[in-house]
């Protein structure tokens, strides 16, 4: 396995946890997954603790959207980005 692939393989997996967090904020907000489920809590905090530093960073440059979080899309943008330059 090259560096390239195993740069690749990075970015797909950071996709992949991008896309689980957004799917699952959904779930939470529209109540269908129960954040008093322990399982459900511990995977929902760990995305977030994994997620919000770099998102926070995004926000900092965003302006504001009126309750829109835009940060998950700009990060999502950013890694096909980068795999388009790879």
């Amino acid at each position: 396995m090259t560096l390239f692939d195993t740069l690749l393989m990075v970015i797909d997996v950071a996709k992949w946890i991008i896309l689980a967090s957004i799917i699952m904020s959904w779930l939470v907000n529209f109540q269908v997954l129960n954040l008093r489920q322990p399982l459900v809590a511990q995977i929902w905090y760990g995305l977030r603790a994994l997620l919000e530093p770099i998102y926070a960073q995004i926000r900092r440059v965003l302006p504001p959207m009126g309750g829109l979080d835009m940060a998950p899309l700009v990060l999502l943008l950013i890694i096909y980005g980068l795999r388009f330059m790879l």
